[in-house]
């Protein structure tokens, strides 16, 4: 046993059953995709009902809405924008002011930065950002998506990763690699989709609850 347990936020929530069902399982966080090129998208509306609902049942789970390259203009007509998550992770090409200027705008709201890590000279980059945000999230490169590929990054020795500010592992993040990923890697946070996913969007609740309890028995 070890005395480390990495927060676990379950992504890619489209149904609110769901939602209900997995927080119940002890879960740090979920989050809903605000990106309307994903498969997992779902509408304003819906987000609401689910982060509402969240709020209500287990008010402790982090409710991490996802955005990309999302004007500022929008988050700026705040609280007539009404915002239902205390989480904003960027997904992006966000820069390190448009994060310092969001977080100026919704100060009550958590924001995370994502990276899609191709290299490892980006994580010099990521420094830049470590000051205007709550937390960083490293996920895979791909050309085809901005995230949910159940691909882990590559060509990256994650042992030796050094950030001074609280961050997530996503990308392939699964039953088979979470036992590598809490003793070697040791993010604060892992971030888990498509390896508990029926489909897109559709979770399968007995992995999810499989998972969980792989991280909690090799935490204390």
């Amino acid at each position: 046993m070890l005395n480390f347990r990495p927060l676990i936020k379950i992504c890619g929530i489209t149904k609110v059953e769901q939602a209900i069902q997995i927080a119940n399982l002890g879960v740090d966080a979920i989050g809903i995709i605000s990106v309307k090129e994903s498969p997992r998208f779902i509408s304003y509306e819906e987000k609401n009902y689910i982060f509402k609902t969240i709020e209500e049942l287990y008010p402790k789970v982090k409710r991490v809405s996802v955005y990309k390259d999302h004007p500022l203009e929008i988050f700026n007509s705040y609280p007539n924008y009404k915002l239902n998550e205390n989480v904003i992770q960027l997904h992006g090409n966000e820069s390190p002011d448009y994060c310092k200027e969001l977080k100026h705008l919704i100060p009550e709201i958590e924001i995370w930065k994502a990276f899609r890590l191709k290299t490892e000279n980006q994580l010099e980059k990521i420094k830049a950002f470590e000051s205007s945000v709550d937390s960083i999230l490293l996920d895979s490169f791909n050309h085809e998506a901005y995230g949910g590929t159940g691909k882990r990054i590559e060509g990256i020795d994650l042992r030796k990763i050094k950030i001074n500010t609280p961050w997530w592992l996503a990308g392939g993040v699964s039953i088979e690699w979470i036992d590598y990923i809490i003793k070697y890697i040791k993010p604060n946070g892992v971030d888990i989709s498509s390896s508990i996913e029926i489909a897109p969007g559709d979770k399968d609740l007995k992995k999810t609850e499989l998972l969980i309890e792989k991280i909690n028995s090799l935490s204390v």
